[in-house]
């Protein structure tokens, strides 16, 4: 049985564990400081408040945004 799962993060195939939550994904890749970061799954934006319950897919397509300061 499989124990992974095969999903892309910005642009990028990325083999995960299975049945992970977007906010364990989020954390994985950039640590727990998410402030100033937005998350789009399948092009729909995920409020940070949803982030633990959304459960990621085999095949999802996640965006991870962080936003800078500059003029």
């Amino acid at each position: 049985m499989r124990n992974g799962m095969t999903i892309t993060i910005n642009n990028k195939e990325v083999e995960v564990v299975a049945n992970r939550m977007l906010q364990q994904i989020v954390f994985d890749q950039i640590g727990e400081n998410s402030k100033g970061i937005a998350v789009a799954v399948n092009g729909q934006v995920i409020p940070k408040d949803l982030w633990v319950e959304k459960n990621v897919k085999e095949n999802d397509d996640i965006l991870i945004i962080k936003a800078t300061q500059g003029g």
